[in-house]
């Protein structure tokens, strides 16, 4: 806010002295991202924000297939059955990973793509 007075009034908080001088702080470009992306991908950051789950994402991401059954999650992190499903369902909700029944067994695979989108938006 402040820095937007001081474009206003034509001085520079940089310039010695205050003096006036040519607008320090030129308008920003347009935003790279729509409000309902911004809301989406936030939301997905949100999912992560649980240790738990952005270890879970970061153990099957390591993975040569970059999947994993359900079980080896749950003996890897010494976390009870039901606490890994439910991490795992809200980050499948999210569009974070994919599942596919095996037989007896769920893998559990990256969405490279939505990987992609938020290293991007990091960028």
């Amino acid at each position: 806010m402040e820095a937007n007075i001081a474009c206003q009034s034509g001085i520079c908080q940089d310039h010695p002295m205050n003096q006036p001088a040519p607008c320090c702080c030129p308008p920003l470009l347009t935003a790279r991202l729509t409000s309902d992306e911004l809301t989406r991908i936030a939301s997905i950051f949100r999912v992560l924000g649980e240790p738990a789950r952005l270890q879970l994402l970061n153990l099957i991401a390591a993975q040569p297939q970059q999947e994993v059954r359900a079980c080896e999650l749950v003996e890897t992190l010494a976390l009870s059955q039901p606490t890994v499903s439910h991490h795992l369902k809200v980050m499948y909700e999210a569009g974070l990973l994919t599942k596919e029944r095996r037989g007896t067994w769920i893998y559990y695979g990256i969405v490279t793509d939505r990987l992609a989108e938020l290293r991007s938006v990091l960028a």
